[in-house]
C-alpha cells in the first residue's frame, strides 16, 4: 500500500498544504513543532479514523479553526486505487468516507490501509501498565482479524454492564447471563493473543539481532489467568472479590504481555538503547505479520526516527527497511543533514520535505 497524495486542511498547525509522496522513503524535516509529526498523523487518521496520539478528534483541528479534513489517494500493490477522506467538525463530529462512500461504523475500515508507527511514545508500551500493552495487542490483531475485533467488541460491552451489574444489587442468575456471554468471546481473545505473541516471538528476536548485532537475547511472553482455567470458572472462584471491589476481577481485560531481556524485565534491566530497539523490532513483526495477512505492504511511519537511538542502530535499521520487504515508508526528523547521510550510508533513495510553522517545501 502506498500513499500517492496528501491533502490537508486546518489539522493541527496545517492551514492547508497537498504533497505528492514518493512511493519509497518520505522525509520531514524541521524544527521541533514544526509540524512534521502531524503530517504523519494525519496520515494515521486516513488508515485508523484517530490520532496516533492520545488526542481527541477537536483537539486536531486547528485553533480558530471549525473543522480539519484529511484527503488521502492510495494504490494497493497491485495498483488499485482508494481514495479515503477523513473529515471532523465541532457540530456534527467525524465522518470517514472511502472511495466516496461513508462508513456506518468506522471500525469497518479497520484493516483496509494497514499501518505501522513507530514514535517516541511506544515507550509507554515498556513504563506503563498491562492495559497499554494489551490496548497494543488489540489494535495490532484487529487489523488482521475481524472475529478478534467482533469479539472485543461485545467482550468490553458486556464487561461494562457486567460492571455496572456490580455496583448495584446483582442477583446470581444475571451474573450468571454476563459470565456466559464474557466467557464465549473471551475465548476467542484468549486463543487469538496467544498464537499472535507465539508468531510475533522468533520475528521480534531476529529484527533485535539485526539492530543489536546479536549483542543481546529478548523475550516475549503472553500471561492470562485463563492459562490455567477457562474464563467461566475464574468468575466464578472471584465471585467474592468482585462484590467487595465493585468491578469485574478476572479476564483478559487483565491480561499482560511480558517483555524481557537477558531473562529479566526490560523495563529495570534495559538501557534507553536496548528498550527502544526492542520496540522497533516489535513494530516490524507487526509489519511482518500484517504484510503476510494482507498481501500488502503496510505504511510504515517512523516519527523522530534518532530518538534514544545510536547512529549504528539507526543505520541497521534504514538498511532492514531498505530491503523489498518494507514499501513506503515516513519519516521525521530534526536534523537534516543527520538524516541525509544516515540514508546516504545505507544506500537509500528518498524524498526530502522541510517543515516550517505547518508549511512543507520540497528539496
Amino acid at each position: 500500500m502506498r500513499l500517492d497524495k496528501l491533502s490537508i486542511i486546518d489539522f493541527k498547525n496545517i492551514a492547508e498544504e497537498q504533497l505528492e509522496l514518493s512511493a519509497g522513503i518520505n522525509c520531514f524535516v524541521g524544527d521541533n513543532g514544526a509540524g512534521k509529526t502531524n503530517i504523519l498523523d494525519g496520515i494515521h487518521y486516513l488508515a485508523s479514523a484517530r490520532s496516533m496520539h492520545t488526542l481527541t478528534d477537536a483537539q486536531s483541528i486547528r485553533h480558530s479553526a471549525e473543522a480539519f479534513l484529511v484527503d488521502g489517494r492510495f494504490f494497493s500493490d497491485e495498483s488499485r486505487p482508494e481514495q479515503v477522506v477523513c473529515a471532523y467538525t465541532r457540530r456534527s463530529g467525524k465522518t470517514l468516507k472511502r472511495n466516496g462512500k461513508e462508513y456506518e461504523k468506522l471500525s469497518d475500515h479497520i484493516g483496509i490501509i494497514p499501518i505501522v508507527v513507530v514514535s517516541p511514545a511506544d515507550s509507554a508500551l515498556i513504563s506503563d501498565s498491562a492495559e497499554e500493552r494489551r490496548r497494543y495487542l488489540n489494535r495490532f490483531i484487529s487489523q488482521i482479524d475481524r472475529t478478534y475485533l467482533n469479539a472485543l467488541i461485545r467482550y468490553n460491552t458486556a464487561l461494562q454492564e457486567r460492571n455496572k451489574l456490580l455496583k448495584s444489587s446483582p442477583t446470581e442468575e444475571m451474573l450468571l447471563i454476563y459470565d456466559s456471554m464474557l466467557s464465549v468471546s473471551a475465548e476467542v481473545i484468549f486463543e487469538r493473543r496467544t498464537k499472535i505473541v507465539e508468531r510475533m516471538l522468533p520475528l521480534v528476536q531476529q529484527y533485535y539481532s539485526a539492530l543489536s548485532e546479536d549483542r543481546e537475547t529478548i523475550g516475549l511472553e503472553y500471561r492470562s489467568e485463563m492459562q490455567s482455567a477457562p474464563l467461566m470458572e475464574l468468575l466464578l472462584n472471584s465471585r467474592q472479590k468482585d462484590f467487595v471491589n465493585e468491578h469485574t476481577t478476572s479476564g483478559p481485560h487483565r491480561d499482560d504481555m511480558v517483555l524481557s531481556i537477558g531473562e529479566y524485565p526490560l523495563r529495570k534491566f534495559g538501557s534507553q538503547g536496548q528498550q527502544k530497539s526492542f520496540l522497533i523490532a516489535l513494530k516490524l513483526a507487526e509489519y511482518t505479520l500484517l504484510s503476510e495477512h494482507s498481501n500488502e505492504r503496510p505504511i510504515l511511519l517512523l516519527d523522530d526516527l534518532f530518538d534514544k537511538l545510536d547512529m549504528r542502530r539507526v543505520a541497521q535499521l534504514l538498511k532492514i527497511v531498505s530491503g523489498d520487504l518494507f514499501g513506503q515508508i515516513f519519516i521525521t526528523d530534526c536534523n537534516k543533514h543527520r538524516l541525509e547521510r544516515t540514508l546516504g550510508e545505507a544506500g537509500a533513495e528518498y524524498k526530502l520535505f522541510t517543515i516550517c510553522q505547518g508549511e512543507a517545501t520540497t528539496l
